[in-house]
């Protein structure tokens, strides 16, 4: 024994470093072997997907579309599929906003999706444009998460949803800010139809009537409040002459400005001034 140690320890420095080398070579050999091995194992049809099962919501994709828009996309076996691109695969369809893929044995996929519920259509507006401007002609759809996403405006059940128009990535403050009004609207008997922001931040409602009301600028709470006191005090405007509100403006300092068919009123004090046009 003492003599192998004495031997090993004479080698020169070469030797040593030459049989260190081999070693390693030959280790890395097994390692590629035995992952070449393992990846032609895991490819065998033996562990081919013999179903996929989807559960959670599909009420706006069919298995026809989903197979047609998903399932093409799936690579690779029950053991050797990427889910993170299976989950993007699903993710892709239109409808769906989240997919959860999980390996179910034997040789199943079960996916569960979360769909879009469509909470508004949306419009984007250039930067730095007014409340007044053109947005983009080209719609898309508002989630409940406040997330623009992309499909078929044919889809979409209830056309009674609100039409958002601002500035790029303000859709997810722009539904919250319309469903900040909205209890004030229903007050007026009303619903808000449209919503714009402009780039400067002033804010524009449009109610179902027609009637445009110039909101302003401002933190959120304070256009909230600005727009609840203006619901609270303007029946009795509207009621006094009998007359439908055609525009109002909350910008002014003390009050606001409104517009009847026929009559313009300021109130600066809680009592309505006439202004005959």
């Amino acid at each position: 024994m003492r003599n192998a140690v004495a031997t090993a320890a004479a080698l020169p420095p070469d030797v040593r470093l030459m049989n260190a080398v081999s070693a390693l070579l030959v280790a890395a050999l097994l390692v590629t072997a035995a992952w070449a091995a393992l990846r032609w194992v895991v490819r065998l049809p033996v562990f081919n997907l013999r179903a996929v099962q989807v559960e959670g919501d599909v009420s706006r994709n069919s298995v026809a579309s989903l197979r047609a828009n998903a399932l093409p996309r799936l690579q690779g076996s029950f053991l050797s599929m990427n889910l993170a691109e299976g989950r993007r695969a699903f993710e892709a369809v239109p409808w769906v906003r989240q997919a959860q893929l999980t390996r179910v044995w034997p040789m199943r996929l079960k996916v569960t999706l979360e769909e879009h519920r469509a909470a508004a259509y949306w419009e984007a507006r250039a930067d730095g444009a007014d409340a007044a401007t053109e947005a983009s002609t080209e719609r898309a759809l508002v989630n409940s998460f406040g997330e623009v996403f992309h499909a078929n405006l044919g889809d979409v059940e209830d056309e009674a949803l609100p039409l958002l128009a601002g500035p790029a990535h303000a859709a997810g403050s722009m539904l919250a800010m319309w469903r900040a009004l909205t209890p004030a609207a229903r007050q007026l008997g009303d619903s808000i139809e449209r919503l714009d922001l402009s780039g400067r931040g002033s804010w524009r409602a449009t109610l179902g009537s027609g009637a445009v009301i110039e909101l302003g600028r401002g933190a959120d709470a304070d256009v909230v409040q600005r727009f609840g006191r203006f619901a609270h005090t303007i029946t009795q405007v509207t009621g006094t002459y009998r007359s439908p509100l055609q525009a109002a403006d909350l910008r002014h300092a003390d009050g606001y400005a409104v517009r009847l068919r026929g009559v313009t009123t300021t109130e600066t004090t809680g009592k309505p001034v006439i202004r005959k046009r």
